[in-house]
């Protein structure tokens, strides 16, 4: 960890001087690192792709109003995000900087499960931040930070997460039609009340419902039928780039490796979690200052999360059966999808969704023609891929849970419609800049 913050310690500015001082400016590499701490942490401890867009949007939040408060190019939240009242003022003289970083790390410290590991990063790295540092400015700038995760934890009280942790289990039907647990670990569906969770910015989670997807019938010749061969067909003349795709956006954090009577778990980022990494890669090749930055965490985020809300919405009232379950039992019973088919119903595509909803507002920020090299995924051994822009980006994302055998055309084409048009509709509801301040 020694050496660790030795690179930090050049990441962050500080005037210091034998007494102490009462000014500290962080750079936005240390807001970095700490989203970076997040999604590791998230990980660990293989929270679902829906409830990991909920660890993100909340910390994000707090960070940019604490920030915005002192930023008169930015304006607040409240009264845009559902529910969400003004923070309180501090009351004595702090670092805002600080207590942005301090009210991020108490929230995702609370939703998350491996507490220590965070407590343990956030101890760190104040015991560098403090140093010169007159002790009450630092210890008001924490206190500030603290009293801002309480009302942001007090407002994240009200979103029905609490409550869907006690509602019953998803039930399977012997209906055809509908989903069924998948191979190899048969999981029981995840977060089927998603839809109770409140949104951020859309008006209900039923606000964008995509089109029907399309009638089942599994007689030779119809359309739904040919979506089934043409995952199937697709899925066995795959190309090494289609794979190379595929396995880029995998993003499955319950993906298990059975050898015998053994069974184990290969931990992964999610959709959200490789969208929040993107993000990173925008700022820095940006320079983005530290409230700019913070801008970009919170718009994705509230995307991400909203996006995830909407599409869950229709998983579980379309509640339609994977691929992988029609092929076994119709077409070819030793067949396999490349990647392993998540533990939820097909339409429509959560990466389609959330990928576009994220595009959409990365786009708002850094641009139409934003050319990228995304190097999220090599943490778990995979290439760097290249993207001319967000939205091709999200394109390749949505295309390519074809390839990995998962979803039929249909979810993928109306999940790109449904997350463009939320992530639209994120973007011209929230008024972040003072547009003529934003200018100078």
């Amino acid at each position: 960890m020694k050496n660790y913050f030795l690179i930090l310690l050049a990441a962050f500015t500080m005037a210091a001087c034998d007494s102490g001082v009462k000014e500290l400016k962080i750079e936005a590499d240390v807001y970095h690192d700490t989203m970076e701490k997040l999604s590791q942490v998230s990980v660990h401890d293989i929270f679902s792709p829906p409830v990991a867009s909920r660890i993100y949007a909340y910390p994000s939040i707090a960070a940019y109003e604490v920030l915005a408060q002192n930023d008169n190019r930015y304006k607040s939240l409240a009264g845009q995000l559902t529910d969400f009242e003004a923070l309180p003022e501090p009351k004595t003289e702090i670092s805002h900087d600080l207590a942005a970083l301090q009210a991020f790390l108490k929230i995702g410290t609370a939703l998350i499960f491996s507490e220590a590991d965070m407590d343990t990063f956030r101890m760190e790295l104040f015991d560098e931040l403090k140093k010169g540092i007159n002790k009450e400015f630092f210890a008001n700038s924490v206190a500030y930070g603290d009293q801002v995760a309480e009302h942001i934890l007090n407002w994240a009280d009200g979103d029905m997460y609490k409550q869907t942790r006690t509602y019953p289990k998803f039930t399977i039907t012997d209906d055809p039609t509908r989903w069924q647990p998948t191979p190899p670990g048969y999981m029981e569906a995840i977060e089927p009340h998603w839809n109770q969770i409140r949104p951020f910015v859309i008006d209900s989670a039923n606000q964008f419902v995509p089109d029907r997807p399309t009638a089942f019938n599994m007689n030779k010749g119809s359309d739904f039928y040919k979506e089934v061969m043409e995952v199937y067909d697709v899925g066995n003349g795959l190309t090494e780039e289609q794979k190379e795709i595929a396995s880029f956006w995998d993003c499955n954090p319950y993906v298990m490796n059975v050898t015998g009577h053994v069974m184990a778990a290969t931990k992964k980022i999610t959709p959200g979690g490789h969208w929040i990494g993107i993000v990173k890669i925008a700022a820095k090749k940006n320079q983005s200052d530290l409230m700019q930055t913070a801008e970009a965490y919170a718009l994705t985020s509230v995307a991400l999360a909203d996006g995830f809300i909407s599409c869950w919405d229709e998983k579980f009232r379309s509640n339609l059966i994977r691929p992988e379950t029609l092929i076994n039992k119709h077409i070819d019973e030793e067949w396999l999808p490349l990647l392993q088919t998540p533990p939820f119903p097909e339409y429509t595509s959560g990466h389609s969704v959330i990928s576009n909803a994220a595009a959409i507002a990365l786009t708002s920020i850094y641009g139409d023609d934003f050319a990228f090299d995304d190097d999220t995924e090599v943490q778990y051994g995979l290439p760097i891929r290249s993207f001319n822009s967000f939205v091709h980006a999200s394109e390749e994302a949505a295309i390519s849970r074809l390839y990995g055998g998962i979803h039929y055309m249909p979810a993928i084409a109306n999940g790109v419609t449904q997350g463009k048009a939320l992530g639209k509709y994120v973007v011209n509801k929230l008024d972040l800049r003072n547009e003529a301040l934003s200018q100078k």
